[in-house]
């Protein structure tokens, strides 16, 4: 039987794989902060599915913390599908905003998912097999639309992923990026937001009911409200044509000065 670890699991997108993976038979490790929500949807879902349910309670904004969780994916059972979906937002342009909320941001946006895949792909590579799933954020392709960095914190999560599906993926390792855009879950009111005045937000249900089926179809990048596909095709290959020997001279565009 395989098992998924899974960050932000106490409620919200976390809670909401925690009860699919375990509908599928999966035994689990949930990891968040906060112990008796995690404890509460263990007990659930041992006698709901007769899976195993492991608890790490962990904020991985402290390196300490993170680092039992490395440690669980690199020398515990075999970890076969990583959710990284423990994420928080930032309200409010980059100009003024304040530093230490930002390095905190980036430590559980872009520190915390990477060194996890660091620490998993180890031994999914090592058995020919695994998953990962990197929560993202549609705002990522957007970012003059959402100031600051929460934007630029899920631009990085993309790229990663599409890295990591190219070198990974020859070695059997699955990389999936899910792009919600607005989703009804506890980041708004922790960010400030009252979520009742943001428009077209999408339960979290059909969220991650719609980013397992591009898991099942095995596609790189999953965008759940996205209904004309051409679209994100058309991107990609956009950046797909861009010439592989890029370098050397400058173009002959910029060749020429500007004169004033």
């Amino acid at each position: 039987m395989s098992t998924a670890l899974i960050t932000g699991a106490s409620e919200g997108i976390g809670a909401t794989y925690a009860r699919r993976f375990a509908a599928r038979g999966h035994d689990l490790v949930l990891v968040a902060r906060n112990t008796d929500k995690l404890e509460g949807l263990a007990a659930e879902l041992r006698a709901a599915h007769a899976v195993s349910v492991e608890v790490i309670t962990a904020d991985l904004t402290d390196a300490t913390h993170l680092g039992l969780v490395e440690k669980r994916l690199r020398v515990g059972g075999p970890v076969d599908i990583l959710v990284n979906n423990a994420g928080a937002a930032l309200m409010g342009p980059f100009h003024g905003n304040d530093p230490n909320k930002m390095e905190a941001l980036i430590r559980l946006n872009i520190t915390a998912p990477t060194l996890l895949a660091s620490a998993a792909v180890d031994g999914m590579a090592a058995r020919g097999n695994g998953a990962i799933i990197n929560i993202g954020s549609v705002v990522s392709l957007m970012p003059a639309y959402f100031p600051g960095i929460y934007a630029a914190t899920k631009a990085y999560i993309l790229t990663l992923s599409q890295g990591l599906a190219a070198e990974m993926g020859p070695k059997g390792v699955y990389v999936q990026a899910v792009l919600p855009a607005a989703t009804r879950t506890a980041i708004w009111a922790k960010a400030g937001v009252d979520v009742e005045q943001i428009p077209n937000v999408m339960s979290v249900d059909d969220l991650v009911d719609a980013a397992l089926v591009g898991f099942d179809r095995r596609e790189s990048v999953t965008i759940p409200p996205l209904a004309d596909a051409s679209l994100w095709e058309t991107f990609e290959g956009a950046r797909a044509a861009l010439p592989s020997g890029l370098g050397g001279t400058p173009a002959d565009r910029y060749r020429t000065p500007v004169t004033t």
